[in-house]
């Protein structure tokens, strides 16, 4: 499917590059100790600059999802399914992504873990069942 890139820039290069290496980098405060996300030069929660990418486990759990049957653009693949997954490090720790999986297949609660698909020098985490 063709997707649209994001642009890279100093705070978002980490997540958006760190498939290369086959690791799930989410911002981490050494001030309040908390990951977030989207990654950002201060951390939402206590306003500190001192964050940086830290290197997660790449397992999260299905908290919603939706499955998309409109072809947006004529390459576009349908369905397939855009959830909101919950990772274990961090209660809340969330984001948006799709699992790979057969869409009748997929369900809240459902484990998952992060595959990368690289597309020029971005490589989109994605989901598919641990």
């Amino acid at each position: 499917m063709q997707r649209k890139l994001p642009a890279l820039n100093a705070d978002n290069r980490a997540f958006w590059q760190g498939g290369e290496h086959g690791c799930l980098l989410m911002h981490w405060c050494d001030g309040c100790a908390n990951y977030f996300h989207p990654p950002g030069p201060i951390c939402p929660k206590c306003a500190s600059f001192s964050v940086h990418p830290r290197e997660v486990s790449g397992k999260a759990t299905v908290i919603s999802f939706t499955i998309n049957y409109q072809s947006w653009t004529p390459d576009l693949t349908e369905p397939f399914v855009i959830a909101i997954v919950e990772l274990p490090e961090q209660p809340g720790l969330r984001f948006l992504s799709n699992v790979q999986e057969p869409v009748d297949q997929v369900y809240i609660g459902m484990h998952v873990r992060v595959v990368f698909e690289q597309h020029e020098d971005v490589w989109l985490p994605l989901f598919v069942k641990d």
